[in-house]
């Protein structure tokens, strides 16, 4: 019996053990057992048939200790510019997985993904089912972003990105689409990593610029609840307003907050409860 949970223990899958104690989701597990990451009494064990006895065995992966009380682990990282969102790259570019704790947590996985080039909140867990319920298309969980654009969108533009564009992969989903201006735009710009403007490409465009008649560079908010490759970026420029810079600020119920470029932090039981009522198509 386990004494925390109530729950009879008995011998059980080395990977269904785990997966429970949140190292990660059933098929990351596999994949820690098949590259020989794990240990059951200090023997390496890739068989996925094995079986451990909780009360008994001591299972480790990488040679930490793992327990069920553990339990799975999420956290945000305010992901920087030049990080590719994968837990490795066979070209070498650097990754997210240089800036979250997977010595402590080898099963963390990012949920989604961001590009590149592209800051913000990205979240990582070791709950697989949590992630696959945050990325379900069918869940609708909302996420936002800011994007420097070149020009300024018309209200016209603005309302096309609202009722839905048609992308090669076909028509989106209706989108919250605003011009920030003011301090809100002010704001936004400083979570944007943008590059310095470029010079204006004809007598007429630099003249439109000084005389104010035209905006070299505004600031958009966008919240969607789609997931597509590269969306942001695809339907600003069906409009004609190509992404200088892009920053994600929220994902479901969740903000970045002050959390500082380049650092991560957990979750807490309150912020993962509301995850798992988003995942579950209740935010």
């Amino acid at each position: 019996m386990d004494e925390s949970t109530g729950a009879r223990v008995v011998p059980m899958r080395l990977q269904k053990f785990l997966a429970r104690a949140g190292v990660a989701s059933r098929r990351g597990s596999e994949n820690l057992m098949t590259a020989g990451r794990v240990t059951v009494n200090g023997h390496v064990v890739t068989e996925l048939g094995s079986k451990v006895d909780p009360r008994v065995d001591e299972v480790a992966v990488d040679g930490r200790a793992v327990r069920l009380a553990d339990g799975p682990v999420t956290l945000m990282l305010h992901k920087p510019v030049g990080y590719v969102t994968t837990m490795s790259d066979p070209q070498g570019r650097p990754t997210v997985a240089d800036l979250v704790p997977t010595d402590r947590h080898p099963g963390l996985f990012p949920v989604g993904r961001l590009d590149a080039d592209t800051t913000g909140l990205l979240l990582f867990s070791t709950d697989g089912e949590l992630g696959n319920g945050l990325l379900h298309p069918k869940r609708h969980v909302t996420k936002r972003y800011l994007a420097c654009v070149e020009g300024r969108p018309a209200e016209r533009e603005l309302a096309r990105l609202r009722r839905g564009i048609d992308l090669d992969d076909g028509p989106t989903r209706p989108a919250d689409v605003r011009l920030l201006e003011g301090v809100a735009a002010r704001r936004a710009e400083r979570l944007l990593d943008m590059p310095p403007a470029a010079p204006p490409r004809s007598s007429r465009e630099y003249a439109a610029v000084c005389e104010g008649r035209a905006a070299a560079r505004s600031i958009v908010r966008v919240a969607l609840c789609e997931g597509r490759k590269r969306q942001v970026k695809r339907m600003l420029a069906a409009v004609g307003h190509p992404v200088v810079a892009l920053h994600r600020d929220s994902f479901g119920p969740l903000g970045l907050g002050g959390l500082p470029r380049g650092e991560w932090r957990e979750l807490s039981a309150e912020e993962v409860a509301a995850l798992h009522a988003a995942a579950l198509g209740r935010d």
